[in-house]
């Protein structure tokens, strides 16, 4: 029996996915969460064989959840759902240690072959998402630059760029993380000057031909 953990911050998604996963014989939903932090603890309370995660959660999001667990419980694989295929988003799950990675619009069926997947240790990533890596490829994909630049990024800063991206206010993302004002300047100069950006229309450009928005 396969023992899973859903970490996803709304409730009528977990329902489907715990529908969804204990309809199969070998799969068991042994406990949820609703925060990248409580994903974490569930983690250190349930010892499940897989963890999966949404890649956009409160405070901790999906990603560096990930890393956390893959560094803290080996024995446990994971599985990140993300709304967007930005390849950017899978590099960054892959490379925090998840060996699946599945898109939210893909067939429920999917989602089961990743958890079997990821049990196994063995990766799994959506055919969704493989179809538009391959158009991605066939059509160039974005400056290879631009693709480094952003990886330079720290998660913080990273965050703090897509709040500025969806319009927030210094004080509306210092908010929401839970920063103050000043450290959310910090941040966003810092992340600026990494990319070589000057004013805020560039920076939107970059983000929108990266899809680096905050993901839903």
């Amino acid at each position: 029996m396969i023992r899973v953990v859903l970490a996803d911050d709304h409730g009528v998604v977990r329902e489907g996915l715990r529908h969804l996963l204990e309809a199969q014989r070998d799969i068991e939903v042994i406990g949820e969460a609703a925060t990248g932090h409580e994903a974490l603890q569930a983690v250190e309370e349930c010892m499940p064989d897989v963890v999966v995660l949404d890649i956009a959660m409160p405070g901790l999001d999906g990603v560096e959840a990930t890393r956390r667990i893959c560094r803290d419980h080996p024995s446990t694989m994971c599985v990140v759902l993300s709304m967007h295929s930005n390849p950017h988003y899978v590099r960054s799950a892959l490379a925090a240690g998840a060996l699946g990675f599945v898109l939210k619009g893909s067939s429920g069926q999917q989602l089961v072959d990743a958890v079997r997947a990821a049990h196994g240790g063995h990766r799994y990533l959506s055919q969704d998402l493989l179809d538009g890596l391959a158009d991605g490829i066939a059509a160039g994909g974005k400056p290879q630059e631009e693709d480094a630049l952003l990886d330079r990024l720290t998660p913080r800063e990273r965050e703090v760029v897509r709040h500025v991206v969806d319009g927030k206010s210094n004080a509306e993302t210092a908010a929401l993380l839970h920063l103050s004002p000043k450290t959310v300047a910090t941040y966003r100069s810092r992340a600026m000057i990494k990319l070589g950006i000057d004013d805020l229309p560039a920076l939107v450009k970059l983000a929108v031909r990266h899809d680096l928005t905050s993901p839903e």
